[in-house]
């Protein structure tokens, strides 16, 4: 698949959305073991809320409504660093972006790294610094590696990947900030509860798309 349409990447964002909400209980228990152990609780619930804005646009115009529509529910339901974190994810994608009408692998890995350097800007963070980052910034180096080839499909494998191996290395890592700074030594051995989100959703958009 070369790209998808505004209607598809509706599709796609809401079973990233889905993906999230089942996994409420795992990312609850990943969480527990060095945070506050309410990422779980949060993210199911700012994607419930992206899932009702997402389903309230008739016609979206472009792919960055989607987008911006998904980040502003989930920064205005969840609060906090992650509601914060995570809504960047979505509307630094589009931010400054010209209108898109289809999503294909050069806009998407284009998107994805507005979305990383958004969330650097915002938050500071580094690979191994024990968050997100250390599964997005992979994925989207895969992302942008795979871009050229036009496939859709493999390039979401690709990212996943990254994003999966980004997240089993953050077990390795002292975290850097939250609760889990506090920590030090003891965090190590413990996945971040951000970077197994990231994972979760880029596995999610990548299935759709294989799907499709």
């Amino acid at each position: 698949m070369k790209a998808l349409t505004i209607p598809e990447t509706r599709e796609m964002l809401l079973a990233a959305a889905d993906a999230i909400i089942a996994q409420v209980d795992y990312l609850t228990e990943v969480d527990s073991a060095i945070g506050d152990g309410d990422h779980g609780i949060g993210m199911s619930g700012g994607m419930e809320k992206a899932k009702e804005a997402l389903g309230k646009l008739e016609s979206p115009p472009d792919i960055n409504t989607l987008f911006k529509s998904m980040g502003m529910a989930m920064l205005n339901s969840m609060g906090g660093a992650s509601g914060v974190i995570f809504g960047t994810l979505f509307i630094g994608a589009v931010k400054g972006l010209e209108s898109k009408t289809e999503l294909d692998c050069g806009t998407f890995a284009d998107m994805q790294r507005r979305a990383l350097n958004a969330i650097k800007e915002r938050g500071k963070a580094q690979v191994g610094d024990k968050t997100m980052v250390d599964a997005l910034e992979p994925a989207v180096e895969a992302m942008e590696k795979a871009a050229p080839g036009e496939d859709l499909g493999q390039m979401l494998e690709e990212a996943a990947q990254a994003a999966r191996q980004g997240m089993e290395n953050t077990k390795a890592y002292v975290a850097k900030f939250g609760r889990a700074k506090s920590l030090m030594e003891r965090a190590v051995g413990h996945q971040d509860a951000g970077a197994t989100s990231v994972s979760i959703i880029f596995d999610a958009m990548r299935d759709y798309v294989k799907q499709s």
